[in-house]
């Protein structure tokens, strides 16, 4: 507490990031990062851009960022997507801060799930946006039937977090259908890992925008790249946005290699279809321990025990030189977030929870060999 903070700064509650500790030998579950390297082409592309001595770094980036608006337009040519339709950012956070000045700050509440990524709330802290939250159904998916009040628009994420449930894309075409008149946000961190992108129904909806991050499926989280795909008028508000805030958010190396992770699609696919493979050898593993998982479209599971309390289990597997997510929150407080790792970190976690749980119950059973 300060008496130089502003009357805004007292009635702001953050957003608590995952753990990241800097512990040796840790298995991190908890974050939700890829745990596969990015395309070889990426460390290429830095490479280039700092030859010749790095003298590329004493000049500014381009503030449009307008290869990497190209290659994304590339990526969703199928869909008709032009360069103008894209908008990009310092990591999808950045982008979604730039929706809700943008896109979302009206007269009425905006909606989103009670149980979902908890920057919304915050983002709506700081920018004085008033929301509704919209609980999800019994078995944690989004029950659109659920959103039909008048709003200043509706954003969720898809596959939600941290649940990983999917809505289909027929869900989501109906909901732009009843709203017209307000934009719905479709926050696609983890769409890569079984889901279909709603990008190819952004033609067909001027209220529709799509989020995505390079964080995810692409391996970068370290370069922090995500983009938004829209029509036009709503890329353009974003760029006002965005110009009045910060006109360089992606520099160059950032951009150089965000370019060169979207053109490797042969690396994009062995690498996300190895972590579905290892989603559901995991959730396999995890019900044989008497877990219940819901079902997931990303690269992490949403897990209980009904015996064993989250926290407590947590908290052993920490001991054990594992970290996972627990959420203290309602609904949701006896349930882990498990990030999906390597094959061996799976292993290695489900034969701790064994060992917590009895000594008899069953080991891993690795699936098919991963790449590197």
């Amino acid at each position: 507490m300060s008496r130089y903070w502003s009357p805004l700064v007292h009635r702001l509650t953050p957003y608590v990031p995952g753990e990241q500790p800097k512990l040796p030998n840790l298995v991190k579950l908890n974050t939700n990062e890829n745990p596969y390297p990015p395309s070889p082409r990426v460390l290429t592309a830095i490479a280039e851009e700092l030859a010749n001595g790095g003298q590329s770094l004493r000049l500014y980036p381009d503030p449009n960022a307008d290869i990497l608006k190209q290659a994304i337009a590339a990526r969703y040519a199928e869909s008709g997507i032009s360069p103008e339709q894209v908008f990009v950012g310092n990591g999808s956070d950045e982008v979604l801060a730039h929706v809700f000045v943008a896109l979302l700050r009206h007269e009425l509440p905006i909606l989103f799930p009670d149980i979902t990524y908890s920057f919304y709330p915050v983002y709506c802290g700081l920018y004085d946006i008033a929301y509704r939250t919209v609980p999800l159904g019994d078995d944690f998916g989004i029950r659109i039937e659920d959103y039909t009040a008048a709003n200043g628009g509706i954003i969720f994420p898809n596959p939600n977090a941290p649940t990983g449930c999917l809505l289909p894309l027929a869900a989501i075409e109906k909901l732009l259908a009843v709203h017209r008149e307000s934009v719905l946000v479709v926050d696609e961190a983890y769409v890569d890992f079984g889901g279909e992108s709603a990008i190819g129904l952004v033609n067909r909806h001027p209220n529709l925008l799509v989020v995505h991050t390079l964080s995810k499926s692409r391996s970068l989280a370290g370069l922090r790249v995500g983009y938004a795909v829209g029509q036009s008028d709503l890329i353009e508000a974003l760029e006002r946005v965005k110009n009045s805030f910060n006109s360089y958010p992606l520099d160059r190396l950032a951009i150089a290699g965000a370019v060169a992770a979207i053109g490797d699609q042969e690396h994009f696919e062995k690498t996300r279809q190895a972590v579905i493979s290892s989603r559901e050898a995991l959730r396999s593993a995890l019900f044989a321990l008497g877990f219940s998982v819901l079902p997931s479209a990303a690269n992490f599971i949403f897990a209980r025990h009904p015996q064993r309390d989250a926290g407590q289990l947590a908290a052993a597997l920490r001991q054990r030189g594992m970290i996972v997510r627990h959420f203290k929150l309602p609904r949701i407080d006896q349930h882990l977030r498990i990030t999906i790792g390597t094959d061996a970190q799976c292993k290695l976690l489900v034969d701790a929870l064994r060992e917590i749980l009895k000594p008899d119950q069953p080991t891993w059973s690795s699936p098919a060999p991963r790449p590197p």
